[in-house]
């Protein structure tokens, strides 16, 4: 009797990059059945993935987890990178979820398209492994594009995957990654880098004021950072004021109707603006004049401003305060 070993399954964490692509497509030409798990919160989302899904059929699973990133986020065991991404905390934290997932669902093992000196923090000899070591699947973590250069993996111990057929990359030339897509016949893949908001100065500066001023927050709030011009009014109160109709309908969609306001001038062009509901109104009466200020009013006239809430609207009339003498409100 001739016994058939069983096909190894293996789930990969996605970013919809090229190393993500080719990390998969290296196990499937051996017959592994690959599937891949994305993650999103309110810094990064699962676009770049469900793209790469559907140019390479190899199926997606796709989760939120702004809550526990929230907590991780708060206090990286690391500490940050240039702003405040934990690279090397986020890494073991999704290698972690994804290992639940790989436990309850029959997975073999996990692999990802990290290579080894690709980035100078996160992916060197050293954080792979404290990523490793930090996710609880400890020799279960497969990174095909350099596995030559690592330890032997437990699923190639075993048999599952051939480690001649994986490869022996390392360093940030592109050139093999891009040989190696012409080969598996792959022309559409995004650029590399980019996509996570807790690299970009404007938004941090952004985040950092909100974790400072609350003890929580809320999905809309952190979607709330990426528009218009934020200003701290007083440590409960920040009014954030659109730069553009996308910002205008950005805020209206974002607005928690039981915890804030919106305000616009009523009949000239004008940015909306969002602030909390429980606001002194004097403070309402500022923000007013902060819309008026980026609005189409004559400087000087008073101009009717349109408050507006669940439980219905106001109008109050304000004139208008030169942008320049609130600038230094400005987070």
């Amino acid at each position: 009797m001739v016994l058939k070993l069983k096909k190894a399954k293996a789930l990969g964490l996605s970013s919809g990059g090229l190393d993500s692509i080719l990390s998969a497509l290296i196990l499937f030409r051996q017959g592994i059945d690959v599937r891949w798990i994305t993650f999103e919160t309110p810094f990064f989302s699962a676009e770049k993935a469900k793209k790469a899904a559907r140019v390479t059929g190899i199926p997606l699973i796709v989760k939120n987890i702004t809550q526990v990133y929230l907590n991780m986020l708060k206090n990286p065991s690391v500490g940050y990178g240039r702003w405040m991404n934990p690279c090397m905390d986020c890494h073991a934290l999704m290698f972690g979820l994804a290992g639940s997932i790989m436990e309850e669902e029959g997975f073999d093992f996990l692999f990802s398209g990290e290579l080894l000196g690709q980035r100078p923090m996160s992916q060197t000899r050293s954080s792979l492994r404290y990523v490793e070591k930090h996710s609880g699947f400890d020799g279960y973590i497969l990174r095909p594009l350099s596995a030559k250069r690592l330890p032997e993996t437990f699923p190639e111990k075993k048999g599952l995957v051939n480690r001649e057929m994986l490869l022996d990359l390392a360093g940030r030339s592109r050139k093999p990654q891009i040989e190696l897509a012409k080969e598996f016949g792959i022309t559409d893949y995004p650029a590399p880098g980019g996509g996570c908001l807790l690299t970009d100065k404007g938004y941090t500066h952004r985040l950092k004021d909100l974790f400072e001023h609350h003890d929580t927050c809320t999905e809309k709030e952190l979607e709330l950072l990426k528009y218009g011009r934020h200003f701290r009014l007083n440590n409960l109160t920040k009014v954030i004021v659109g730069r553009s109709r996308g910002d205008n309908e950005k805020i209206t969609k974002y607005c928690n109707p039981d915890a804030e306001v919106l305000v616009k001038t009523k009949k000239i062009p004008g940015p909306t603006a969002l602030l909390p509901k429980k606001t002194d109104k004097k403070l309402f009466f500022m923000a007013a004049s902060i819309c008026i200020g980026y609005s189409k009013a004559p400087a000087g006239t008073p101009v009717d401003v349109i408050i507006r809430s669940n439980s219905g609207h106001e109008t109050i009339k304000a004139v208008g305060i030169s942008p320049e003498k609130f600038k230094h409100l400005m987070v």
